[in-house]
């Protein structure tokens, strides 16, 4: 008989949301495989588990993957665990997975916690609809590229963001958005000083710099949907724009300009300009 692959998440903070699952899961398996081990270790030290625990990492994925597929078909059962919440959320375990699910092995999911998903059911935006973007380009230019690749999105935007950088980005944010868009940053999530402040940028960046531990540890950062009355008026404009931009020049000239004005994403601008 082949083994099981668990995809285990464990809790992003507070010890006790770990679930009764996926303690059984942890006691059960051969192996443990872990972002990193001597953090995982006081986990599995805490739940009273002694299973022998390996590093599992962005660093030695592809290079591991092989021989845990192996065990696996040998008859082992393996969990892999990130550092906090769930396996796979910007974190390892994609590559092992693909290649699990490629070989028919069994990929069981031990659900729990998700930092994205706690900060979204707390923030007061929008849950209906999101994207979640991973973490922002440590880059000012790519930054700000992503960024205003979100202006007319109607949906809640979510990613996350070093504490290095979180000024930085917030600064980016209101030259983009302006001083009236929502945002949530969201920190510390079901630790003692855990922090979920939803208001206007400006307001963020003042309550941030206010004292400088504020702008300490991992951030979620949750943008609001733009408003639909909003969206309505840039497609209007850009009903109106386009047709005079195409008389004067090329569709992808025009698009670009267009794109500059309204807001609106640049391939939108191009296809209806290439439509007329």
């Amino acid at each position: 008989m082949t083994g099981i692959l668990f995809i285990v998440a464990t809790p992003i903070g507070n010890l006790s949301d770990i679930t009764f699952r996926a303690v059984e899961v942890l006691k059960s398996v051969d192996i443990v495989l872990a972002e990193d081990t001597r953090h995982s270790k006081k986990l599995l030290s805490h739940l009273d588990i002694s299973k022998p625990i390996r590093a599992f990492h962005e660093h030695n994925e592809r290079e591991k993957t092989k021989a845990i597929i192996d065990e696996i078909h040998s008859g082992k059962s393996i969990a892999l665990i990130s550092d906090a919440g769930t396996p796979l959320i910007s974190d390892p375990g994609y590559f092992l997975v693909a290649q699990a699910k490629k070989e028919d092995l069994k990929v069981v999911p031990i659900p729990g916690p998700s930092a994205l998903i706690t900060a979204l059911s707390a923030s007061g935006l929008a849950s209906d609809s999101f994207t979640f973007l991973g973490f922002l380009p440590s880059k000012q230019t790519a930054r700000v590229k992503l960024l205003k690749s979100l202006l007319n999105r109607n949906e809640t935007s979510i990613f996350y963001e070093s504490p290095k950088r979180i000024l930085a980005t917030l600064n980016d944010m209101q030259t983009i958005f302006g001083d009236s868009r929502k945002v949530c940053l969201a920190k510390e999530l079901t630790k003692a000083f855990e922090t979920i402040q939803t208001d206007s940028i400006p307001n963020l960046i003042k309550y941030l710099t206010a004292d400088q531990n504020r702008q300490k540890g991992e951030f979620v950062i949750l943008i609001s949907a733009t408003d639909k009355m909003v969206i309505a008026e840039a497609e209007n404009q850009l009903d109106s724009l386009l047709p005079i931009l195409c008389a004067e020049m090329g569709a992808s000239k025009a698009a670009k300009i267009a794109a500059k004005i309204t807001g609106i994403d640049k391939k939108i601008c191009y296809k209806k300009a290439i439509d007329l």
